[in-house]
């Protein structure tokens, strides 16, 4: 049965990588106060004015903890993704391995440093900076 909330997606997953979700959702929740969330493509995500900022999913690698506009964060422990956009991410694979500070103080910058990938099409593939 498909997740239809993000406790649910959360709750699909193993263990060990439920209890990371579940702390990343509590984690970022309460960063990012006046923020829409929901699955997208299958996935939790957090918008802000329908613009994604801030996601996580599972991969082969642990749970991936993604910021759509992370690359322009200048944070060490976000690895920037392809190039062609501005994402960055982090992998979990324990809880123990997740900084509070450091959650917290990327969703503040999240806040502050985005990009419109809400109007991508519309832009034709390009990214504007919004804020």
């Amino acid at each position: 049965m498909k997740s239809q909330t993000i406790d649910e997606y959360n709750q699909t997953l193993a263990k060990e990588f439920s209890a990371i979700a579940n702390r990343l959702k509590n984690l970022i929740d309460t960063s990012l106060l006046d923020t829409e969330n929901k699955l997208w493509h299958g996935h939790p995500v957090w918008f802000i004015n329908s613009n994604p900022i801030v996601g996580y999913s599972l991969q082969k690698k642990g749970v991936r903890l993604m910021f759509w506009s992370g690359a322009d964060f200048e944070e060490p422990k976000l690895q920037p993704g392809t190039g062609k956009f501005k994402d960055a991410s982090v992998f979990y694979n324990s809880v123990d391995e997740i900084s509070p500070n450091d959650i917290k103080n990327w969703c503040q910058k999240a806040i502050g440093i985005q990009y419109n990938y809400r109007d991508i099409i519309k832009n034709k593939g390009q990214l504007e900076r919004i804020n």
